[in-house]
């Protein structure tokens, strides 16, 4: 017997009318199409590895920030942010196309820095003037710092770590140092 099939038979031999009970048994049935495909998270890789690039500590792509962006931006942001990420794939490639001649994702490190450097000065721009729609690169940069610092690698290896249950020490000078994940 299955749990649908058990659930069932215990609302009957109880006598319990379970309201809205086809709907609780079908749990999670429904999934939307995704609104990022797979060259949507390669990209969105390329992006963050530019801004948190491999050094002698993790980067980007080894804490996976493109799948982190593409998930939660299809689960947590509303419409309206998920087609400004949409659409800010197509300015960026636009942009580079028109500066560089060539898709962000072929472009030199170098050059990738410097296309983001003034899309970010774009952003900045945006911000000041517009308070109704965030620029999309905002949303790429926030989202890779939020991916990427609640990653494994980020918290373990970048981020002071100190697994937990340990010893609690209360009072303890603070000298500068990085902070604590």
């Amino acid at each position: 017997m299955n749990r649908r099939e058990l659930i069932k038979t215990i609302s009957v031999l109880t006598g319990a009318a379970l309201v809205g009970g086809e709907l609780f048994l079908a749990g999670c049935r429904e999934r939307n199409e995704p609104i990022f495909g797979e060259h949507d998270i390669a990209f969105f890789d390329e992006v963050a590895e530019t801004i948190l690039p491999r050094t002698n500590t993790p980067g980007a792509k080894d804490a996976e920030v493109g799948k982190f962006i593409a998930l939660y931006a299809s689960d947590c942001y509303n419409k309206m942010q998920q087609q400004t990420l949409k659409q800010g794939i197509t300015q960026l490639n636009d942009a580079s196309l028109k500066e560089f001649k060539a898709t962000f994702v072929k472009l030199s490190a170098e050059q990738k820095n410097v296309l983001l450097t003034n899309v970010d000065k774009d952003a900045k721009d945006h911000s000041r003037n517009n308070t109704t729609s965030p620029h999309y690169f905002t949303l790429i940069k926030q989202l890779t710092l939020l991916g990427f610092f609640t990653s494994k690698p980020g918290a373990t290896e970048v981020l002071r770590y100190l697994p937990l249950p340990g010893g609690y020490q209360g009072c303890i000078d603070y000298n500068g140092e990085t902070a604590w994940s």
